[in-house]
C-alpha cells in the first residue's frame, strides 16, 4: 500500500476507478470494526479484540491462519454478507502525519489510479469532486468513531474485562486452534458492581459487551468458508485438469 495525500498538485489531472472486487483484502486475518457497526457486524462475523501495544482495538475475526481471509473468494467476491467500514472506503484511507495529525490519502498502488478514464479527483473550480468528498465524509465520521470505540477499549481493559480467547475450530479429524485473540470476560463482567455497570452503561461500552459475546457463535461461519475455500480450490484444480465447454468455473457456491 502506498498512501499518498489528496492535494491538487499530485492529483488534479489524474483521476480513479471504484474497486470492482475485495482482493485487496484477500490477505487480512481480521479487519478493524467501531462500535457503530457492531449491530450488524455480529449478525455475520465474529467480534474479538486485538492488542495495539499497550491497548486493545475492535474487529471481526476473517481467517483461522494469517495471510489468508476467507471472506474473499477466489474471484475477488465477498463472501460473509457485512463489509467492514474499513473496506469501504478503499482506495481511500486516513494516515497520520508525523506530527500527529490526520490526512486523507489515496492509495497508488491500489492499481485504481488512471490518466484518462474514471472520475476526477478535483472539478473545475479546484475543489473536490463530489464523490472524493462523499469518501471524506465517510472516513471522517468513521475516524471519530473509531476515538469512542479505542476508548471504550480502554474503559473495559480498566475493569479487566478482556481475556485471552483460544478458539479451536475442528475441521474433518483435526482440529484448528487460532491464538492471538480477546473476548470479554463474562464472569469477571457478572461479578462487576452496580456501580461499574452504570459507569459502562454512560459510556457505550455495553453494546461491545453484548455484540462481542454474541458474536462469537458465528467462528462456526468462518469454520465453514474454511470448508468452501478448500472445495473451491479442488474445482479449480479440477477445471484445470477437464476444462468445461464454456472455459468458466461455477463458484456459484461461494455465495451461499
Amino acid at each position: 500500500m502506498k498512501l499518498q495525500p489528496l492535494t491538487p498538485e499530485r492529483f488534479s489531472h489524474q483521476r480513479w476507478v471504484r474497486y470492482t472486487n475485495y482482493k485487496f483484502a484477500a490477505r487480512d486475518a481480521v479487519a478493524p470494526v467501531v462500535v457503530q457497526e457492531l449491530s450488524k457486524a455480529l449478525m455475520h462475523l465474529p467480534v474479538c479484540f486485538i492488542p495495539r501495544g499497550d491497548t486493545f482495538s475492535l474487529a471481526v475475526v476473517q481467517a483461522i491462519e494469517p495471510g489468508k481471509n476467507l471472506c474473499v473468494g477466489p474471484d475477488g467476491r465477498w463472501l460473509a454478507g457485512y463489509v467492514p467500514a474499513a473496506y469501504r472506503s478503499h482506495p481511500f484511507y486516513v494516515a497520520n502525519t508525523p506530527g500527529g495529525s490526520q490526512v486523507v490519502c489515496f492509495d497508488e498502488d491500489s492499481g485504481l489510479l488512471t490518466q484518462g478514464e474514471g472520475e476526477p479527483f478535483y472539478d473545475a473550480d479546484g475543489q473536490l469532486a463530489q464523490d472524493v468528498r462523499n469518501a471524506v465524509a465517510f472516513l471522517t465520521e468513521v475516524t471519530q468513531n473509531r476515538i469512542v470505540t479505542d476508548q471504550i477499549c480502554t474503559l473495559l481493559q480498566q475493569y479487566q474485562l478482556i481475556q485471552p480467547w483460544p478458539i479451536k475450530i475442528k475441521q474433518d479429524a483435526d482440529e484448528q486452534v487460532i491464538n492471538g485473540l480477546y473476548r470479554v470476560d463474562e464472569a469477571a463482567y457478572n461479578d462487576l458492581p452496580l456501580e461499574a455497570i452504570e459507569t459502562l452503561r454512560n459510556a457505550g461500552a455495553l453494546l461491545v459487551v453484548y455484540c462481542q459475546m454474541l458474536s462469537m457463535q458465528n467462528i462456526q461461519r468462518i469454520a465453514e468458508l474454511a470448508k468452501v475455500h478448500v472445495a473451491a480450490a479442488e474445482s479449480l484444480r479440477n477445471s484445470a485438469m477437464y476444462p468445461v465447454d464454456s472455459g468458466t468455473i461455477d463458484l456459484s457456491m461461494l455465495a451461499d
